[in-house]
């Protein structure tokens, strides 16, 4: 399928413009999610508290992907639910600093966990739309070139910002220095819906998907579209193990930085800059590996490597050597954002698109939803070095059964 039904080399440019600035606008809103769970623990939450962070998007897309996905598989465009959706989200980070302003402490753990909540529920509809406008724009060859130039940029406003965040976070008391910081950067959610509404894609076909008025004949009708795309299936389901493993790791990180390495919200702020420098420059060098070795060999490689931070991190208790682990792991993850969609797009049937990434989203929900609360749980059991081991361990075998060939695939992207 061509990226566009008439093919404009003015839309074009426009477009890959557009999904730039939109990109620096949610990075700049991004800056302050890390810093979501370290407010919590500061504040006093509980191990519990932290990994519902971490889980709630997890719910809330579990129940709600496949819904969202037939509606947006009836709509002609879904460039203006995208945007809409978008800036709901990050404005989740505007109301927390406000209400961090005018409520206690106590009380401000259960306001932040009720924001994020809401916030899961038009987090799926961009879940959704992101891979569908993305590809769209993109075409089949040029999703690496397309979302590499994107995540670079995202990854240099966010080291930008995070250089900024750190170095004046301090010179305010806690928690007003917290919504300060949340409120000054959630004006990257307005650039963001006044630049991506300005993508302009083909109208899609509006296939709603034909199931049944009960769950049973909705479940059917899913089960017969996996069994006709057994490419798909194969891949959605190794993902699904190793998401599982990285999203274990999620709420313990932060637990393990602030009460084994006892850093300060500066080093942890570095530390995200720093995992966030050595990404921007994955996002380079990973497309001429791509076209140098081939996709297969980007995916085993970064499956493989980003089982080396939460391993290493367990061992060690210097924030020096931390950062340097977290330089590691942003390189490897730059290369497993861009072949994991490209990996998913090459699988998902185009006139389907909207369908088939919110089966995709669905099945990773379930790892979002049960990981974090087994990451606290073992890190209750075992240490916060022992539940990062576990996730370590997961990612190897993540590494395994990525190294298992696939089936010749059916259907391109």
């Amino acid at each position: 399928m061509s990226t566009f039904a008439e093919p404009s080399t003015d839309i074009q440019k426009r477009n890959f413009r557009y999904v730039q600035i939109d990109g620096v606008g949610v990075s700049i809103a991004n800056v302050a999610a890390p810093f979501l769970p370290v407010f919590l623990t500061r504040l006093g939450a509980t191990n519990f508290q932290v990994g519902l962070l971490s889980s709630m998007p997890g719910v809330t897309g579990f129940l709600l992907a496949l819904v969202v996905g037939r509606f947006l598989q009836t709509r002609k465009n879904v460039v203006p639910w995208y945007s809409v959706a978008r800036l709901m989200v990050l404005s989740s980070f505007t109301l927390t600093g406000i209400l961090t302003l005018f409520l206690p402490d106590a009380i401000m753990i259960t306001s932040t966990l009720a924001i994020w909540a809401f916030a899961t529920i038009p987090s799926v509809a961009v879940n959704v739309a992101f891979s569908v406008v993305m590809n769209a724009v993109a075409g089949p060859t040029g999703r690496y070139a397309l979302l590499s130039r994107r995540w670079a940029i995202f990854g240099l406003t966010g080291v930008v910002g995070t250089f900024l965040v750190t170095r004046v976070i301090n010179l305010v008391e806690f928690p007003t220095n917290y919504s300060y910081m949340f409120l000054g950067l959630s004006v990257g959610g307005l650039i963001s819906y006044f630049f991506s509404r300005k993508i302009q894609i083909p109208d899609q076909p509006t296939l709603p998907v034909q199931t049944k008025g009960n769950l049973r004949g909705s479940l059917r009708t899913y089960r017969e579209m996996l069994r006709g795309s057994p490419a798909f299936l194969s891949f959605v389901s190794k993902r699904f193990v190793y998401f599982f493993a990285i999203f274990l790791a999620a709420p313990v990180m932060p637990l393990f930085l602030v009460r084994k390495i006892s850093a300060s919200d500066a080093e942890i702020g570095s530390i995200n800059m720093v995992f966030t420098l050595v990404m921007l420059l994955g996002y380079f060098i990973w497309p001429r590996f791509s076209m140098k070795r081939g996709g297969r060999f980007v995916l085993l490689a970064t499956t493989l490597g980003m089982a080396l931070y939460p391993s290493l991190s367990a061992f060690t208790t210097r924030v020096e050597l931390i950062m340097v682990y977290a330089g590691i792991a942003g390189f490897f993850q730059a290369g497993l954002d861009l072949v994991f969609f490209d990996e998913l797009m090459k699988t998902v049937p185009a006139d389907y698109s909207a369908t088939f990434v919110s089966l995709a989203q669905s099945i990773q929900y379930i790892s979002v939803i049960i990981a974090p609360m087994v990451g606290t749980l073992l890190a209750d059991s075992i240490g916060l070095g022992g539940a990062l081991l576990v996730s370590a361990g997961m990612r190897v075998v993540g590494f395994l059964l990525f190294l298992i060939p696939e089936k010749k695939k059916a259907i391109a992207g």
